[in-house]
């Protein structure tokens, strides 16, 4: 598999060839749309349609041709745009970045990484830090994946391998965490109300899966490195060399320059100190703002709030370290480095408005609704029961997965028909919830309609012009296949074994009573 004439690197160069002669990736966002708007009114005439098993309502296909819609989309197109969920955070978190980048901080504090991480635990060290990357929601993706590909860079190693290394670890890993995190509550939560269908009483606590997330934790993190450096890595290495202005070129700093990093090192880092001590006040005091005492997950207020925080810390200490070094002297160039940031996004921003097009068109169209209510009835008929079972949800899952990204809309849509049958088939909710989790990680990293996928492909761009959806699809799919083997694997000996799958969870099979 490492060399290059292997049959799977033929199979990844074929996707790569045949993924980058499709159009720019803007202009295939727009032939989708046009084809779905074809498919939705093919569909609406037949009277496709399907009835949502936790509601009960007929779901209809709905044609993007019909004068309503055609109505809605001229309407409401701003609306789509603005609102399109990583626009902003992308943006926001990116101008505080973008002061850090340009006045040397990011450079600095990488710099110091490397000489504190030993080379060969780079790549663990950028796929653990993604896994545990879910905890902050999704600014992993934002913060994590750009820092990674500089970090790369400044040691000499390809950029989009480390570009490739976070997104596996933010992406595939995202149900993965050795804390709870905001999906938790979410997704146990449709769990409860769909087992409360066969039992009134039933309760699914937060924790449901902790056990076996956690055991998920160092899983992707090995794989994940093994794959970067065995496969993913070699591959970019050969197929898609930096062009020789983008090599890094490391020059000696004159004794003033290591005087000025020095210095703003240590205005840097007061002002970490001190945004620390600021973030702990809105935590910890009785009745601080970002701690609810009330929620599941008290912090819950505090996860919410990290893309401004992040942009904060930021832009607060990039300020700071650029006044060290001189880089910054006055509030102009602090303006000028955040437009050029924002400069550097133009390509992203053109981007993002035709997936949010899509992406919402798509959604009223209802047909991935469809699709996931039929996938469901599908798993409910075929007969299977025990392990095969499980197996089949977590094909079904990654399959539908391509084509509908938030894991909680999925969920409550299979939830209603699975947990239940499940329940009378004798396996926990619990372990039905885990199943879905695995299937739901396994394909984020390749699916083009994952919202932070422009991101990560304008990203990879940024090193290798050339750079298109197929080479970005051929080299994570690596990633999602052993991601997606090891967690089946390792879910699969759980069940077997019924093992609890976290604290006042039950196990596998049977059904514990309650």
């Amino acid at each position: 598999m490492g060399t290059e004439g292997a049959w799977g690197q033929r199979v990844l160069a074929g996707i790569e060839r045949t993924g980058n002669r499709l159009p720019d990736p803007v202009t295939l966002f727009l032939l989708s749309i046009l084809g779905l708007v074809g498919l939705s009114a093919l569909l609406a005439a037949l009277g496709v349609a399907a009835v949502h098993p936790g509601t009960g309502k007929t779901i209809a296909a709905v044609s993007l041709a019909d004068g309503a819609q055609i109505r809605r989309l001229l309407t409401e197109l701003p609306q789509i745009f603005a609102g399109f969920p990583p626009l902003a955070m992308v943006l926001i978190v990116m101008m505080g970045v973008g002061v850090a980048e340009r006045s040397g901080l990011i450079a600095m504090a990488l710099g110091s990484l490397v000489r504190a991480v030993p080379p060969r635990l780079l790549t663990l060290t950028v796929v653990f830090a993604g896994v545990q990357a879910s905890l902050a929601a999704d600014a992993g993706y934002v913060v994590l994946t750009p820092l990674a590909a500089v970090l790369y860079h400044s040691v000499g190693r390809h950029p989009v391998a480390g570009l490739a290394a976070a997104f596996a670890g933010v992406a595939g890993g995202f149900s993965a965490n050795l804390l709870p995190t905001s999906l938790d509550p979410l997704l146990a939560g449709i769990t409860q109300t769909a087992a409360r269908l066969i039992d009134p009483a039933y309760e699914v606590p937060v924790t449901a899966n902790y056990y076996l997330m956690v055991a998920f934790v160092p899983l992707f993190t090995l794989v994940g490195a093994l794959v970067s450096d065995r496969i993913v890595e070699p591959r970019l290495n050969a197929t898609a060399p930096l062009a020789p202005d983008l090599r890094p070129e490391v020059a000696a700093a004159t004794p003033e320059q290591r005087a000025a990093e020095r210095r703003g090192g240590r205005y840097a880092g007061w002002t970490l100190l001190a945004a620390a001590a600021a973030m702990l006040a809105l935590v910890l005091p009785e009745g601080a703002p970002l701690w609810d005492p009330a929620a599941t997950i008290p912090l819950t207020p505090f996860l919410h709030a990290l893309v401004a925080l992040l942009f904060l810390v930021f832009l607060a200490c990039g300020i700071a370290y650029g006044i060290g070094t001189g880089a910054v002297r006055s509030d102009r160039d602090v303006v000028r480095m955040m437009g050029a940031s924002m400069a550097d996004m133009g390509g992203y921003i053109i981007l993002a408005f035709a997936a949010a097009l899509f992406i919402a068109l798509f959604g009223w169209s209802n047909i991935g609704a469809i699709l996931a209510i039929e996938g469901a009835a599908l798993l409910k008929a075929v007969g299977f029961t025990g392990l095969p079972l499980m197996l089949a949800i977590i094909l079904v899952t990654c399959t539908l997965n391509l084509l509908i990204g938030s894991a909680s809309a999925k969920w409550a849509i299979l939830a209603p028909v699975l947990v239940p049958l499940l329940m009378l088939l004798g396996a926990t909710p619990e372990a039905t919830q885990a199943a879905y989790r695995v299937g739901d990680a396994i394909t984020n990293p390749v699916t083009p309609l994952m919202p932070y996928f422009p991101l990560i492909l304008i990203m990879a761009q940024r090193y290798v012009p050339g750079f298109g959806i197929g080479s970005l699809v051929a080299t994570m799919l690596p990633f999602s296949l052993w991601f997606g083997i090891s967690s089946t694997g390792l879910f699969a000996v759980w069940f077997l074994l019924d093992l609890p799958l976290g604290p006042g969870s039950g196990v596998g099979m049977p059904a514990p009573s309650r």
